[in-house]
């Protein structure tokens, strides 16, 4: 699944109403939804199968169907997640530098990308393999710099 794919899935299961939603179980998807879960736009994330969100299953079925659960938020059954884009597209690549991810952070614009706004989160994908999946303020709290792959309000 591409980041464009989860960024849709995520927006129009939240517009749907769902409760919960499974995506492909790979570290793309892992390090999107536990930033989107650390910045509070999902409730839980749990691994499973294609049929449940159960850990125990999902080491006893083969990689095709192993699936990453997510429980979406809500409050006064007003999605809590309002809107979610790409800011890379496989067009055209953002990557940003600290101290274009710093304007980004600190509400200025960085090149074409309009500044963050209050409660809203960048996804920056770095070049470092224990941290690859971060969201803009650690990386910049980690001086790792990388592509900006979306944001979310």
């Amino acid at each position: 699944m591409l980041p464009h794919d989860l960024c849709s899935h995520v927006q129009n299961a939240f517009r749907a109403r769902h409760a919960k939603i499974f995506v492909e179980h790979n570290t793309q998807n892992l390090g999107i939804l536990s930033i989107l879960l650390r910045a509070g736009f999902i409730s839980n994330i749990t691994r499973g199968t294609i049929t449940s969100p159960d850990p125990i299953e999902f080491n006893q079925v083969p990689e095709p169907q192993r699936r990453i659960w997510a429980d979406l938020k809500y409050r006064n059954d007003l999605p809590v997640l309002r809107n979610m884009e790409l800011v890379s597209k496989s067009s055209k690549k953002v990557f940003m530098n600290l101290g274009e991810i710093r304007r980004l952070c600190s509400g200025r614009r960085a090149g074409s990308v309009p500044p963050l706004g209050m409660g809203e989160v960048a996804v920056v994908r770095t070049r470092n393999k224990e941290y690859q999946w971060l969201e803009a303020r650690e990386a910049l709290q980690m001086k790792l710099d990388g592509e900006v792959v979306c944001r979310a309000r």
